[in-house]
């Protein structure tokens, strides 16, 4: 999301509530291991806050006055992970970069609450794989075990409302971290269960089955960053207009179409039902991104839906990212030439892709330090092609990760470092690419593009 980069002091100055006229310290700091970058960055939301440079121990501090309490994110290039601040905290952190999340430990005053939100944050990560084999079950069923896991975690919340004092506002969103997760769960059930079961029909779904709903605020301005929130509007917005458009609409049938005036409807269904504008830009941005990446063609559909999505957005900062997204869709079609990133080899030397492909075939694909199980389903997709298909060169960009860990995980993993590749700066790569996909690469001869939106789990070679 583009950040918008505001002054602390104004920030500070607007925020600090203190009668007195001093506003109150915050502390945070902590110390990162095997660090990625130089820096620590933190934002309110997508507003710059300030910045700390680590010091020769790795370790980094902010002082801050007068801030506002709520959502708060710090970022160590390529990672980030949310922080929750109040007047008269004092949070140490300690985190390994190669466990990114994993490995967060906060102590301090403040505390709780953030590690109540780390622990949701992965408890969360771990219990999608568990979810996806329920959705067979029939929905009385699905819904008794979304209820059973949703309960466990807010007694867990209730017993850390109990010891520690804790804030409505940090209350209102550990329930958040909770309750979303499982309302996206039950949003995504008639689709996934109709795709288990392989069944023509959807499920018939008891009136209680969304209940949720009518609590559920739609212009929530607090929780507009927070991803279990903005996950689960995305998820609502969508079943409602997938549904609407099955029953009213009549063109789901036709793909290109059906696509088309889906994503069009999703966007009336926001102007209708969001009136936070923040918010409401926030989604407009989502939809547009998703319909563009899926449908990846310069067409005049495409068209049709950028001039709705211009409409309604307030925001220029937004319009001018979808037109760069769209502009480097329609660069990055069959037959156009590929275009020119610079990335590093294993001796830190600047390397350039199109040399990289320039001659015979090629595919370019992509992996992260982060994602262990993913690094290692592409070894062996990789292992598979090559034999397969020996006219090709298989080669490898490393994003998301120091240069030392990636070095090391070339070691560990005996990877050919003759064909592995390191793109320090992840944006460039990933607007210049389009990195849209874990299994995302991209097919060249001589340096033309074949399919630079192939799937590496079936690349049509």
């Amino acid at each position: 999301m583009i950040r918008f980069l505001l002054g602390l002091s104004l920030f500070s100055i607007l925020a600090c509530t203190d009668k007195s006229g001093e506003c109150p310290t915050v502390f945070f700091g902590g110390e990162i291991v095997n660090p990625t970058s130089e820096y620590v960055v933190l934002y309110r939301n997508d507003t710059y806050i300030d910045s700390a440079k680590l010091d020769t121990g790795n370790r980094f501090s902010f002082k801050l006055q007068g801030i506002e309490e709520g959502l708060y994110h710090f970022d160590h290039n390529p990672e980030l992970q949310y922080l929750y601040l109040q007047e008269g905290d004092s949070i140490l952190i300690r985190l390994n970069t190669m466990e990114f999340d994993e490995s967060l430990v906060f102590s301090g005053e403040g505390s709780e609450i953030n590690n109540f939100l780390i622990e949701m944050f992965l408890a969360n990560e771990k219990e999608e794989h568990e979810v996806y084999g329920l959705f067979h079950l029939p929905p009385e069923e699905f819904r008794s075990k979304m209820d059973s896991l949703q309960a466990a975690k807010l007694e867990h919340l209730n017993e850390l409302v109990a010891e520690n004092k804790l804030s409505e506002k940090a209350i209102n969103l550990a329930k958040a971290s909770v309750n979303f997760q499982s309302y996206t769960h039950r949003e995504a059930y008639p689709f996934y269960h109709k795709k288990k079961t392989g069944k023509e029909e959807f499920p018939n779904l008891p009136d209680s089955f969304y209940a949720y709903r009518k609590t559920v605020n739609l212009n929530d301005r607090e929780l507009a960053y927070f991803r279990p929130y903005f996950d689960y509007i995305k998820y609502h917005f969508g079943n409602l207009s997938y549904m609407a458009c099955m029953e009213d609409c009549g063109v789901m049938e036709k793909p290109a179409l059906g696509r088309l005036h889906y994503n069009k409807h999703k966007l009336s269904l926001v102007d209708s039902l969001v009136d936070d504008n923040e918010l409401r830009n926030l989604l407009f941005r989502n939809i547009a991104m998703d319909y563009l990446l899926r449908e990846h063609s310069a067409s005049q559909e495409c068209q049709i839906f950028i001039d709705k999505f211009r409409k309604l957005s307030s925001s220029d900062e937004h319009k001018q990212e979808i037109n760069d997204l769209y502009d480097g869709i329609q660069k990055l079609q069959p037959n156009k030439e590929l275009p020119d990133v610079s990335i590093v080899d294993v001796n830190n030397e600047p390397v350039s892709i199109k040399e990289i492909g320039k001659d015979g075939k090629t595919l370019f694909y992509f992996w992260t330090g982060s994602q262990k199980k993913h690094l290692k389903n592409v070894i062996k997709y990789v292992a598979k092609y090559q034999k397969k298909h020996p006219e090709y060169r298989f080669v490898g960009i490393n994003v998301k990760t120091g240069y030392t860990q990636w070095q090391n995980l070339l070691e560990e993993h005996n990877l050919d470092k003759a064909n592995q590749f390191h793109a320090a700066d992840f944006e460039e790569i990933q607007t210049t690419m389009i990195l849209d996909d874990l299994y995302k690469c991209v097919i060249t001869e001589d340096n033309v593009i074949v399919d630079a939106f192939a799937n590496l789990k079936k690349p049509q070679m």
